[in-house]
Order: structure tokens, then C-alpha cells, then sequence
């Protein structure tokens, strides 16, 4: 795993990070491991507006490491903004929070291509244009699925399959907004309702003062379970598990192990008393 410390503004942290890894000879768009179609390319166009609206830093930064690269800024965003939305049936990420009286336990399994493997980083980031500084890692660039900022709140994703993309932010990049945005899982979770999802994906949040959350998106529903009881906990994997999500659950030969991940999580967390 690569580990970069980034400081300053959106663009210079981009441009950052692209000029060292190509400094250590590393290409981003080498290694990329899906094809980038045309499909991709129109569907991250159709996407900006909606993070020139909501995430402007997130392009500013995506200008940096596309400079930092010398390659060009559409081709990144091809790949980037279509990421969680038009997505390889090879991942089985795993996510929890437990409450206690004490704060919460955030845990997260983080199992993506292996093609990857040697591109997978861990960043620390601190702006100095705003937003709260955070630690978060990633398999792709400026995207996150898993991190904790400055304030306590901690976040992680897994992806579900989506039937038809729609323009809008993807799950990588709402979790690293949520970050930058927001210091406790009720504010989080504010911020989620007002953003436009352009992909299928769950959100497990908690933050320092023991309050967790799950969050079931896709594009025409989000749904929330927030307990409040001592010891509470949510879990997640690559699929819905909230009752108002079922309509949304897609019919899958491969649902990548989910139902098998899942239950023990389940088993688990509910105690030695579950069944």
C-alpha cells in the first residue's frame, strides 16, 4: 500500500500526488482495469454539473492530477465518475459500527481487484481551502472508501450492483464529501438526503460521540437506520438488507458472496445469544 501525506488547496494536493506518482513511474491510466469507453467518458460529462453544484473541490482536484500526470482531465474523469456506477461483479467488502457507552467501533473489510493491490493508498489530507482534514484510503484516486477526519466521523462503503446509472456523484466520492463536510453522523446523514446518488451503494457511518448509521442508497430511494439503543450495531455488505430497500434489490446469478458475508457479521454483532 502506497501512503501520501497531502497539504494544500484542492488543486495543489491533486496536482501533488499525480507529479509523485509519476515521479515513482506510475501512469494512472496504465492501470485501470476496465476499459474506458466512450459510454464512460459521456456518462462522466453528464455528471460534472452535478459536482460543479455539490463537490467543486473534488474537479479542482481532479484538474491537479490530471496536470500532475500530463494526461488528459476528460479521460480521469472517465474513469473516476463512472466508478460505483458502471462496476466489475468482483468485490466483497464487508462494513460495521457498534455502539457503546463509550463511542463507537468502526470496522471495515476492504477487498477490491487485485490488480490494484499495488496502487491501493492510504492518504492524509489537510486543505487550505476547507474542509476537515481526514485519513482515508482508497484503490483508485481522489475517490475514498473508508476514512475518519478530524472531527470523529468515520465512514465506509460497499458497492451494490445498479441497473441503469444515472448522472449524478458516485459512492466513492459522497463518503470523501461527507469527510471534508461534516463532523457527526446526524449532520452526515442531512447532507446524504440533499445529494443525488449515481450509483447503488451502502454507507456505514459513526462518529465520536457513539452515534451510528446505516445508509441503503440507490437512485430513486435512500434508506436510513439509526438506533440509538446501547450496544446497537450496523452492518453491511454488497447488497440491501432494509426492509423499504427490497424493490430495489437486483436479481443476481453473482451477488459476490454477499448473504454468506453477511450473516455471520449479523451473528456476530447480535452476541453470543444470537442464533
Amino acid at each position: 500500500m502506497l501512503h501520501h501525506t497531502l497539504q494544500g488547496t484542492h488543486y495543489e494536493i491533486g496536482f501533488q500526488l499525480g507529479l509523485d506518482l509519476a515521479r515513482r513511474g506510475t501512469a494512472l491510466l496504465d492501470h485501470v482495469p476496465f476499459p474506458i469507453t466512450q459510454e464512460r467518458l459521456d456518462f462522466a460529462q453528464a455528471c460534472l454539473p452535478h459536482y460543479q453544484r455539490f463537490f467543486p473541490a473534488a474537479l479542482e482536484e481532479l484538474q491537479g492530477l490530471a496536470q500532475g500526470q500530463n494526461c488528459p482531465f476528460e479521460v480521469l474523469a472517465g474513469v473516476l465518475l463512472s466508478m460505483y456506477c458502471m462496476i466489475p461483479q468482483t468485490v466483497h467488502c464487508s462494513c460495521f459500527a457498534l455502539g457503546t457507552e463509550v463511542g463507537a467501533i468502526f470496522g471495515r473489510n476492504s477487498d477490491f481487484l487485485t490488480c490494484l493491490e499495488e496502487q491501493n493508498s492510504n492518504c492524509l489530507f489537510r486543505f487550505t481551502d476547507g474542509g476537515y482534514p481526514f485519513n482515508g484510503n482508497t484503490t483508485a484516486f481522489v475517490e475514498m472508501e473508508d476514512g475518519v477526519n478530524c472531527r470523529g466521523l468515520a465512514a465506509g462503503l460497499t458497492s451494490v450492483a445498479c441497473a441503469r446509472p444515472r448522472p449524478g456523484l458516485n459512492a466513492g466520492m459522497i463518503l470523501r464529501l461527507l469527510l471534508e463536510s461534516c463532523a457527526t453522523v446526524p449532520q452526515a446523514l442531512a447532507l446524504l438526503r440533499r445529494l443525488p446518488a449515481a450509483s447503488s451503494h451502502t454507507l456505514v457511518l459513526a462518529d465520536r460521540q457513539g452515534r451510528i448509521a446505516l445508509a441503503e442508497c440507490c437512485l430513486d430511494h435512500t434508506a436510513i437506520q439509526a438506533p440509538i439503543q446501547p450496544s446497537a450495531f450496523v452492518c453491511a455488505t454488497n447488497t440491501f438488507h432494509l426492509p423499504e430497500m427490497e424493490p430495489y434489490r437486483l436479481p443476481l446469478e453473482d451477488d459476490w458472496q454477499a448473504e454468506e458475508r453477511y450473516l455471520p457479521l449479523l451473528r456476530a454483532l447480535s452476541g453470543p445469544s444470537a442464533p
